[in-house]
């Protein structure tokens, strides 16, 4: 991306913030935290609880979970590449899973938003636990720009000030 770009949530580039996924309920429910941002990326983590696991006798975590934790990571990394913010909605979402996530231990999706074009965002991602060496798992996605904004999540984070819209 060139370096003279824009980005409507500059202001909230490196570490993550506590408040950074208190606007989406599906991801404070589940706990997730923001890590990092940047232009056009985001890392996000899903802490390890009894609630998501999918297979009660290894300790292995839903695939759902996974999936949501990288639709998450998604949203963020277009919402992070925009020079104007605008809803985002996925539109498709492929992931491969590689292995199974190591039971007991927080989970992490690393997304890059690498084009945007008028109306669609693509992203690539992976997921892993121990680095991202080491994925457990992978995306690929699109994501349709300028879906309804009213009362979306994005647009409550600017209206209370997290954010200025250019």
């Amino acid at each position: 991306m060139p370096t003279d770009q824009r980005y409507a949530l500059a202001s909230l580039f490196g570490p993550g913030r506590e408040d950074m996924t208190s606007h989406t309920p599906h991801a404070r429910h589940l706990g997730m935290k923001v890590i990092e941002t940047g232009p056009g990326f985001a890392v996000i983590m899903l802490p390890y609880c009894p609630e998501i696991i999918g297979d009660p006798v290894r300790k292995v975590v839903f695939g759902g979970a996974i999936t949501t934790l990288l639709d998450q990571a998604s949203g963020l990394a277009v919402a992070c590449a925009l020079e104007v913010l605008r809803a985002i909605a996925t539109v498709d979402l492929r992931v491969d899973y590689l292995r199974a996530a190591a039971p007991g231990v927080d989970l992490y999706a690393r997304v890059d938003c690498y084009k945007v074009t008028r109306n669609v965002a693509f992203v690539r991602g992976i997921a892993y636990e121990h680095g991202p060496d080491d994925p457990f798992a992978s995306c690929l996605g699109t994501f349709m720009l300028g879906a309804n904004f009213a009362g979306s999540s994005f647009e409550r984070l600017v209206s209370e000030g997290g954010a200025e819209p250019s």
